[in-house]
């Protein structure tokens, strides 16, 4: 009788666990997040007060719109942490030809906005939309649902590697024609191929379709090479190179940004005292502002951004490790691949590690859909991370 009393004490002892577990979002994930949403409100008042007041007479014109679309998007994250995720499920083909669709807004009169030669927005009331955005989330809700719908062949190489090839090769190539958007291409293709390798397909597929598309670009290189040639992306290649020859044209932003970057020193000119945003990096406060943080926050600052992202890579990690099904995992893999690739592309563009590729710093950039939309994606992991086993 003691023993069965007892076994009930644990069996309810568990499912109070259980209950825990489940109710409980991954807390670091979130203050991780919240501390980067704050210091990029902060550095983006800092950066582009001086544009403002230039363009509009209004210091705080930026940081505003930043503030409303943090705000916003900190609302919809915490609405998305209570919905299941489970429940995209089953609409992952709606949500894909959605991804798809969404990109042909630009080029829809009076909607599609055109920026700096580039049209890749649209314009909803005062809210200005990057549609690519959209794409990349739905892109992972629609790969991570086919990967795990039992209807589909995974077992062949052409269901498991050649259909989502040609299911990743519409968007990007949308992407290439429509909006002339090389970044977010490899933004896209990065995160596929990272949920391909989660989604426990055979090896030997993976292995012998690299081996083929690194064959064939090798191949293609002079063809390549022919057509780069004179276009804006030699320009960028050539720039990338020799940024001193180029510092007062296409280099420009670069050689300002690594201005500010080494003025900063170890501890920074300190907080509103950079130099190099008054009008000397274009748009400061959009894809350069890691050189801002550099020069008033110095090297201190920006192994604490580091840091930050290190972090937020980690707990994503976990919580795609412990979800308690592959589509939760895949998912939980494919926002935190796409947070932390665009942070390592857009700080090793800051620093000429690779060239411009014009993408925003996840969470710090200035960009209100941005943000939201980001922070949706937060949502949905930390859902995720309700159902993981504890960490």
């Amino acid at each position: 009788m003691q023993k069965v009393t007892d076994t009930k004490k644990v069996t309810n002892t568990k499912k109070k666990i259980s209950k825990i577990n489940n109710s409980t979002i991954d807390m670091p994930l979130l203050i991780v997040v919240l501390m980067l949403l704050a210091l990029g409100i902060v550095m983006v008042l800092s950066a582009s007060a001086p544009s403002a007041l230039a363009d509009y007479q209004d210091s705080y014109k930026y940081v505003k719109t930043q503030g409303i679309a943090a705000l916003l998007g900190i609302f919809v994250m915490f609405v998305l942490s209570k919905i299941d995720y489970r429940r995209y499920k089953k609409y992952y083909k709606i949500i894909y030809v959605f991804s798809i669709l969404v990109l042909f807004t630009v080029l829809i009169p009076k909607l599609g906005v055109e920026v700096n030669g580039a049209k890749r927005w649209i314009q909803i009331a005062r809210l200005r939309i990057q549609p690519s955005e959209i794409t990349k989330i739905g892109l992972i809700l629609s790969f991570a649902g086919y990967y795990t719908d039992d209807k589909n062949k995974l077992d062949t190489w052409v269901g498991s590697i050649l259909i989502p090839l040609i299911g990743l090769a519409i968007p990007v190539g949308l992407l290439l024609l429509i909006q002339n958007h090389l970044s977010a291409g490899i933004v896209i293709s990065f995160i596929t191929v990272v949920m391909v390798f989660m989604s426990g397909i055979r090896l030997k597929y993976i292995t012998n379709t690299l081996m083929v598309g690194i064959t064939s670009v090798v191949l293609m290189l002079p063809v390549l090479g022919k057509k780069l040639s004179g276009s804006f992306r030699s320009d960028r290649i050539e720039a990338w190179l020799h940024p001193m020859e180029n510092s007062s044209g296409t280099a420009y932003q670069t050689m300002q940004g690594l201005y500010a970057i080494g003025s900063g020193g170890l501890f920074g000119a300190g907080l509103g005292q950079s130099k190099q945003k008054y009008l000397y990096i274009p748009e400061a406060h959009n894809d350069f502002i890691f050189a801002i943080i550099a020069e008033e926050l110095g090297f201190v600052g920006c192994l604490f951004v580091l840091v930050l992202f290190t972090i937020f890579a980690i707990r994503g990690i976990l919580i795609a490790i412990n979800a308690q099904d592959l589509y939760g995992s895949l998912i939980a893999m494919g926002i935190t691949s796409l947070i932390i690739v665009q942070a390592i592309l857009n700080i090793a563009v800051v620093t000429n590690t690779i060239p411009n590729t014009g993408i925003s710093l996840p969470f710090l950039s200035y960009g209100g859909s941005s943000v939201i939309i980001l922070l949706s994606c937060v949502g949905i992991l930390l859902n995720i991370s309700r159902s993981s086993k504890k960490i």
